[in-house]
């Protein structure tokens, strides 16, 4: 059983998550961090040290839950994981509350205003995923194979702009044709 420090430790790091996917970096201030877990700045001190390393570990933590997921589904649908896995993603995750979004997709505009260090483990974290991408796609067609990193990019950058619009019309045709794309090359 976690004790106490870790329990504390994190229940921050899940308002975090929430927070910065919300309101992004500079939208976090280290005090709505610390309320939104229900402790003290100098709590929040006390478990993270700074602002910027508290964000670095929802970066890491955030992809990998991003490889997680695709585990799962690679365990759960087989040789249809890819296929699953993008409606999942394109139709519940993008209608998702930004808060709960996955990490690449709300985090990643974050990432690429940081320091160096953070996108160095942001890169690390995110290579961990494609290799977990790889493994899933050996039953697909060479093209996939190939394209995982044009496939996740289109998977993220889909929601992304799918959720930037206000016509809930357009967002929907954004993520079919994001599907379509995807699921039409195996």
């Amino acid at each position: 059983m976690a004790s106490k420090k870790q329990q504390t430790h994190q229940r921050i790091l899940a308002s975090m998550h929430q927070t910065f996917r919300q309101n992004g970096y500079d939208g976090a201030g280290v005090n709505s961090l610390a309320n939104g877990a229900g402790v003290t700045s100098g709590a929040f001190y006390a478990h993270f040290g700074s602002k910027s390393n508290a964000f670095k570990e929802v970066v890491t933590e955030g992809v990998n839950q991003l490889d997680a997921v695709l585990t799962q589904f690679q365990e759960t649908h087989g040789k249809d994981w890819l296929e699953q896995f993008v409606l999942f993603y394109m139709g519940e995750k993008r209608c998702s509350d930004l808060s709960e979004s996955c990490a690449l997709q709300s985090l990643t505009p974050e990432v690429t205003r940081s320091d160096d260090n953070t996108r160095a483990i942001f890169q690390e974290e995110l290579l961990k995923v494609v290799a977990t991408f790889n493994r899933g796609i050996e039953n697909y067609g060479e093209e996939t194979k190939h394209n995982a990193w044009a496939t996740l990019s289109m998977i993220i950058g889909g929601v992304t702009l799918a959720r930037a619009v206000k016509d809930p019309d357009i967002a929907e045709k954004i993520a079919e044709a994001i599907q379509g794309s995807i699921t039409d090359k195996g």
